[in-house]
């Protein structure tokens, strides 16, 4: 394994999109989780397949595509959900099936052959080109400044948004960074794990965090490492019994996290049988 990360620029690239997932999860996957946005984001990654579809059609790069379109629904749904008529998981679920819908119409009008679009539904994390890199960079980088620029007013808004307005914060625009940044993250993570297994890499790692952590600080470190973790043993897996590197990375990530929680579950229950013996 490591002297084909050495010798591979397909292993090497494969590496560095891991470690950009991971830090991009730590932050999204908690912010989602804190604020319940788990389904909206599902919903995000599934909308932005009609972007994907239309940059075929159009013959753009398929991701700047998805970008606009996942954003342009996260909007969507920030602005329409406030309406009291409006329910935001409901606008989800329209926009989750019309995404999809609309990429699989621009692909089946695009001329020539249909394309393969397994990289883009269940991820490939082999076949991440140096260019895709480099966006993932940018889009990284760009998530990572705006959570550590914001973290003090974004860790009340997080947790308290009620006392975030009293002490008044401009609740709006954090709101509309939220519904930002998480967009933007999801497009980084559709190339490593794709848009349908997204949600489980957003959430698994945090919730693990979770288990051992309070701070939202420490929460976004270890789910970082969880994540870096969980997409190296996938990608090793997959590289050596040859099945997709996003399936491979999810199986490992709900495996050792259904794992913690029966561990976790009979340390709690151990006093309470003991007692029963008693």
């Amino acid at each position: 394994m490591i002297e084909a990360i050495l010798n591979y620029t397909f292993m090497q690239n494969a590496l560095l999109a891991a470690l950009l997932a991971s830090v991009v999860t730590g932050i999204i996957g908690t912010i989602a989780i804190e604020k319940k946005l788990i389904s909206m984001s599902g919903g995000l990654a599934h909308a932005s397949f009609g972007g994907i579809g239309l940059g075929y059609l159009l013959g753009f790069e398929p991701i700047w595509g998805g970008l606009v379109f996942a954003i342009a629904s996260s909007g969507l749904i920030s602005r329409l959900s406030q309406h009291k008529k409006i329910k935001a998981d409901t606008l989800t679920g329209i926009l989750w099936s019309f995404g999809m819908a609309l990429g699989i119409l621009f692909i089946s009008l695009a001329p020539g052959y249909m394309p393969d679009m397994t990289s883009y539904l269940f991820g490939d994390i082999l076949s991440v080109a140096t260019s895709e890199i480099l966006y993932m960079l940018g889009f990284t980088v760009i998530i990572f400044i705006l959570f550590f620029m914001l973290y003090n007013y974004l860790m009340v808004y997080l947790f308290d948004e009620e006392y975030a307005q009293a002490r008044k914060m401009n609740v709006k625009l954090l709101r509309r960074l939220v519904y930002l940044i998480i967009p933007i993250g999801i497009i980084v993570l559709i190339r490593v794990v794709g848009i349908i297994l997204t949600i489980a890499l957003m959430t698994i790692p945090t919730s693990i965090a979770k288990l051992y952590c309070k701070s939202l600080a420490r929460v976004v470190l270890l789910s970082t490492a969880v994540s870096m973790l969980f997409c190296i043993a996938g990608l090793a897996l997959s590289y050596n019994i040859n099945i997709p590197s996003g399936v491979c990375i999810v199986l490992v990530s709900t495996v050792a996290y259904l794992s913690l929680l029966v561990v976790r579950f009979f340390r709690e229950d151990a006093p309470i049988i003991e007692l029963a013996r008693r």
